[in-house]
């Protein structure tokens, strides 16, 4: 009866310790500690990341490859224009980093500034960007423009023009010669004269490339 009762004792706690511990090493589960940095990309397989996986904001320029990601990575609904800065554009800028380059900035690639001008200063056939225009002495004329166009090409030429009623058997002829504007970047001087060189008001026509 004695031995009866000695079975139905309950297993002592250091028992069920050795038994969880034996029941463990025999389901194979298994854990271990990890150091910092021990984890790197030969460690992670291939799309096992997902953009889920990174917390807002943790994720830097300095983070990616440089041309390592394209325009179909970037959500068109992430992009906030009032985060990016104005851009001046330029034609004769190298480097962003260029101050120089930088002051040298202008109207986009391509574009031309066409207008006509009457001998008294008066514009026409004006195609747009033209601001004002201005006769500031026999033969001198100064025209103003909407952007800077120190990096364009201006392009002046003499009108065909009728005779005067006194003499309509000698046409009107004359010389032109056009620059940039000192002090405005925004500005062509153009000068006119006669054919002996002497400043007279001409008609013109002036184109600006830029």
């Amino acid at each position: 009866m004695h031995r009866l009762k000695s079975l139905k004792r309950l297993p002592s706690p250091a028992m069920i310790v050795s038994l969880v511990a034996l029941f463990a090493a025999l389901g194979g589960t298994s854990y271990a500690a990890l150091s910092a940095n021990s984890v790197n990309s030969r460690t992670i397989q291939n799309g096992t990341i997902r953009n889920e996986d990174f917390k807002d904001g943790t994720l830097r320029g300095a983070e990616f490859k440089r041309d390592s990601l394209g325009g179909g990575a970037i959500k068109e609904e992430a992009l906030d224009a009032t985060k990016i800065a104005n851009v001046r554009t330029a034609t004769r800028a190298t480097t962003a980093d260029s101050a120089a380059a930088a002051d040298r900035a202008t109207v986009a690639a391509g574009l031309t500034r066409q207008l006509a001008v009457a001998a008294d200063g008066t514009r026409s056939l004006d195609r747009g960007g033209v601001v004002s225009v201005t006769k500031t002495a026999p033969g001198s004329y100064q025209v103003i423009f909407d952007a800077d166009v120190r990096a364009c090409i201006p392009t002046a030429t003499l009108q065909i023009t009728p005779a005067p009623a006194d003499r309509p058997a000698t046409p009107v002829t004359g010389e032109i010669a056009v620059a940039p504007l000192a002090g405005n970047v925004n500005g062509v001087q153009v000068a006119t004269a006669d054919s002996a060189g002497l400043s007279a008001d001409r008609a013109f026509n002036l184109t600006v490339s830029c």
